[in-house]
């Protein structure tokens, strides 16, 4: 039982000796951590997305009381031949079918602007999601247990190799 454990010492020694230029050249732990921009990035992204999904809605929601006020409009309309007669200033010569007129025209434009801005959310949000996958590395963010710890420090005598095993 001891050869194997020995053996199995060595081999954990050897590696270590092995990766030590490997660890030094690695950045401290606080450095690795993130920065304040790529944080803003990383949570920037689903406020975006949320803005577009809503300033959406919003334009939806827009529309459809232009849609309804438009609607009003064509019943005036089909109401009567002479209802929806203009005067010479292209206005409606009823004033109930302007009024409808009008405030369709007030509801689309601002359906229009929510519409645009759902966009330009929709184009910061993909470039963010772009940005995100900036500077990632292969491992896992968050690796709550690792059970295997080997330490490597340069002593005055040489180098000390330490290993932990977490059960």
């Amino acid at each position: 039982m001891r050869a194997p454990l020995g053996l199995l010492v060595l081999a954990v020694a050897l590696g270590a000796a092995l990766a030590a230029p490997a660890l030094a050249q690695t950045p401290p732990r606080h450095a690795l951590a993130p920065s304040m921009g790529h944080t803003a990035v990383h949570y920037g992204k689903w406020l975006t997305a949320g803005a577009a999904v809503a300033l959406t809605v919003l334009g939806a929601h827009e529309h459809s009381y232009s849609r309804r006020d438009w609607d009003q409009l064509l019943l005036i309309c089909r109401s009567a031949d002479d209802a929806c007669s203009r005067g010479t200033d292209g206005r409606y010569a009823r004033s109930d079918a302007e009024s409808f007129y009008q405030s369709s025209l007030y509801y689309d434009r601002r359906a229009n602007r929510r519409l645009l801005g759902a966009q330009g959310s929709l184009l910061v949000t993909a470039a963010l999601f772009i940005l995100d996958l900036r500077g990632r590395n292969d491992e896992p963010d968050n690796i709550p247990f690792s059970p295997i710890r080997v330490t490597v420090d340069q002593t005055r005598d040489g180098t000390l190799v330490g290993m932990r095993i977490a059960f």
